[in-house]
């Protein structure tokens, strides 16, 4: 884990955007295409806002979530509606986006297709994460139902999960598919999450689940 401190957010999100777009136009100067995970919620969208404008040849870019709630697409909670308007947008507007979950895909055969889809862009090229205070990534929460699954070694691409007190349950990628990621960036803001991040390093991904993937994992935070 290499951490690296911002004097503020806006210096993280210009800084990390650059180096995110640096690290994708290298990937594609040897690859067809590249794959690249991104998270919803707050924490991102101030580096998708400076990202999406980058200079890239995003129509080889394969962009998708690392995990979803299960609403429709529109809904105020969707991840994928956040990505699509905070980062598939300007010039980003030509990457391909592949969502992880739709209601009509929703049951387990859908989720079968999805996963078919997802294996051909692994593995991930691009990593991008966000940890909340209770050191969970992705939808892999601390005693969440589902959660051991998608620690394990053999986990399948995607697990479903079911958070104590969220409103609906959550598709994720899983452990193993996060931390095989060829380059992976954690943003975290705050010394509650700084405190957070701490405790996870002597904790088990049971008890802390972004411990499962901290290992080369470059950490960037601001105040």
């Amino acid at each position: 884990m290499n951490l690296v401190e911002y004097p503020d957010r806006e210096m993280l999100a210009m800084d990390l955007a650059n180096r995110l777009a640096g690290e994708l136009e290298s990937h594609l100067l040897r690859h067809d295409s590249a794959s690249f995970a991104v998270p919803g919620g707050t924490t991102p969208g101030a580096v998708f806002d400076t990202l999406c404008a980058a200079d890239l040849d995003w129509e080889r870019v394969h962009v998708f979530p690392t995990d979803e709630r299960c609403v429709p697409a529109d809904h105020s909670r969707s991840n994928a509606r956040l990505i699509r308007e905070r980062l598939i947008t300007h010039r980003a507007a030509r990457a391909r986006f592949l969502p992880l979950w739709a209601p009509d895909d929703g049951a387990d055969e859908g989720l079968v297709g999805i996963e078919a889809r997802l294996t051909r862009e692994l593995p991930i090229s691009v990593l991008l994460l966000g940890m909340g205070s209770d050191m969970h990534v992705a939808s892999l929460f601390p005693g969440a139902e589902g959660l051991a699954a998608a620690l394990a070694p053999d986990a399948p691409v995607l697990a479903r999960l079911r958070p104590d007190g969220v409103p609906e349950p959550r598709i994720s990628l899983s452990a193993r598919v996060l931390d095989g990621a060829l380059s992976k960036h954690l943003v975290i803001y705050g010394e509650e999450k700084r405190a957070a991040l701490d405790r996870a390093t002597s904790l088990s991904p049971q008890d802390a689940p972004v411990q499962a993937i901290l290992k080369g994992t470059t950490i960037h935070w601001a105040e």
